[in-house]
């Protein structure tokens, strides 16, 4: 895309700190009219809290601010609320959903600019007597929907709409804004299936085309060379490359990332299948009512100590399989676990019985957001096993044992290198990737006997996805937890896994060993989809 000479957007010296820890360090970019700047970099890198300063976030101003100089179309600005950056043209599609659940697409792509209908009343009494225009907002909403590309059902509710279309969602907000200049995307394809990511490829270079700029935050950096104009990396606060995209490669961008080339994570051949293990757990007829997925018939055995993947597209009941089991989501079927039945519909049964859950949902289900790392890893073990507790008197009173904590999230901090400025920060300031393995340190301290872990690696760098993946093969192997891990991402589960099902129209389509070829796992992912 030729950019003009001037550019549409200019950062000069950008520096920030939380509480004296140097985030960000004399960033200088700048992004022209129409360009796709791809931002890379490791969780924690900075790239979220630049994000945050450009769209004038609350947490900035409330932290001190920032230092530098930020120019729009030539004009300098200091947005102090997202409302001030909206009005000027930028727009922000998070990595985390804001959705209002029980109102459909339209209402949410149109919120608080609805179009009204005026009344002799209205004239009378005033603009609070005014109607919605229903007519001009299915127009509006129609009208954007057009310039993202990607159909969507405009009447659907929120609450009732795959994963995917929420995405979509959000982005025909932004684009049903008239001012719109500059969309930042952060992570939007994470959330999406292969199909629905090349749809949305296709919609950033049609935004491009129309002279929107944009910002694509991504840890898929073959997307970032397919669709960007320039690649931008930051390691550690520090803008350490900025690259036209056709001059440079994933391994490059990698190694700009981390600082080092990154290793393939160990593949199938660490997986041992233990065809005379015994089965630990057996699922049988399951259905699960769970929004967005289709659970109808799932009836699969897990063998002890094995890590079990599984796979599928998106919508066809992979995801609801855990949510099912662990009580979630309402589900049917009969559940076995070490030859004893698990009633449905009951987490805490769950946890009682040694299983723990590592939800893809990390912020509604898998985090205490405003508490410090250390209740989030101990809560769960001190709640229900009556870990990291003191007795007194004979065991009337129970105190926690601080130490033990402490060295526990110390543990956790060093062996999944989560960035944070110590045990007492709460896990809200923590990037995504971050938070992601704090879900898994709650997971291993509970020592479970078996661990469903959901999408594990969704929004995550790529140093951070062999960090994680190593993690589950070391947790797996070293206390023979049995491991069933969900994800979209086949080539990871054929890296960790033993053996993967792969899930269709509701139902285990078929079970392969890791090693097999991937057309096989492509047929079986393409049978009975719903």
């Amino acid at each position: 895309m030729e950019t003009n000479s001037a550019p549409l957007l200019k950062l000069q010296g950008i520096k920030k700190d939380f509480n004296g820890n140097q985030v960000l360090a004399d960033i200088n970019l700048e992004l022209g009219k129409g360009e796709v700047l791809g931002l890379c970099g490791e969780n924690g890198a900075g790239k979220s809290t630049l994000m945050k300063i450009l769209f004038g976030a609350a947490d900035i101003t409330e932290t001190g601010g920032y230092s530098g100089d930020i120019y729009l179309d030539g004009q300098k600005v200091s947005f102090e609320t997202p409302f001030e950056a909206i009005e000027a043209g930028i727009g922000m599609v998070h990595q985390e959903f804001s959705l209002i659940p029980g109102f459909d697409a339209t209402e949410n792509i149109l919120l608080n600019r609805e179009p009204e209908k005026y009344s002799f009343i209205s004239e009378i009494f005033g603009d609070r007597l005014n109607t919605l225009d229903r007519k001009k907002m299915d127009e509006r909403s129609a009208e954007a929907v057009e310039k993202m590309g990607v159909a969507i059902d405009r009447h659907m509710m929120i609450n009732s709409m795959p994963v995917g279309h929420k995405q979509f969602t959000e982005i025909a907000r932004e684009l049903s804004k008239d001012q719109l200049k500059l969309l930042i995307l952060d992570e939007p394809t994470a959330v999406l299936t292969e199909r629905e990511a090349e749809a949305l490829l296709a919609s950033i270079k049609g935004m491009s085309e129309r002279g929107i700029s944009v910002i694509f935050i991504t840890h898929r950096l073959q997307e970032v060379l397919t669709v960007c104009d320039t690649v931008a990396v930051l390691r550690d606060g520090v803008l350490v490359e900025c690259t036209p995209a056709s001059e440079t490669d994933e391994a490059r961008i990698t190694k700009s990332m981390v600082g080092r080339s990154i290793m393939g994570v160990a593949g199938s051949d660490d997986a041992s299948e233990q065809p005379d293990a015994p089965t630990i757990l057996s699922i049988e007829k399951l259905w699960v009512d769970m929004p967005g997925e289709t659970v109808r018939n799932v009836s699969l055995d897990v063998k002890e100590g094995e890590i079990l993947g599984i796979g599928g597209l998106a919508g066809q009941g992979k995801l609801g399989i855990p949510n099912g089991i662990m009580g979630l989501y309402e589900a049917g079927g009969t559940v076995t676990f070490e030859g004893r039945q698990i009633p449905l519909n009951n987490p805490r049964i769950c946890l009682d019985s040694s299983f723990a859950f590592v939800s893809e949902d990390r912020r509604r289900v898998g985090l205490l957001l405003d508490e410090s790392l250390e209740w989030n890893i101990s809560f769960p073990a001190m709640q229900i096993q009556n870990k990291f507790l003191k007795s007194y008197l004979g065991g009337l009173i129970k105190w926690r044992d601080e130490k033990a904590i402490r060295e526990l999230t110390e543990k956790y901090i060093e062996e999944l290198q989560i960035r944070c400025t110590g045990t007492k920060q709460n896990a809200r300031q923590l990037s995504g990737g971050n938070q992601q393995k704090v879900c898994l340190a709650k997971a291993f301290a509970l020592q479970p006997r078996l661990l469903f872990v959901s999408e594990p690696t969704r929004g995550i760098d790529v140093g951070a996805k062999a960090l994680v993946l190593n993690a589950l093969k070391k947790f797996n192997k070293e206390s023979g937890t049995t491991v069933v891990m969900v994800s979209s991402e086949l080539q990871e589960l054929r890296q960790t896994c033993d053996r993967i099902a792969i899930v269709s129209g509701g139902r285990i389509s078929g079970i392969l060993p890791s090693s097999a070829p991937m057309e096989e796992f492509g047929t079986l992912m393409l049978k009975d989809v719903v």
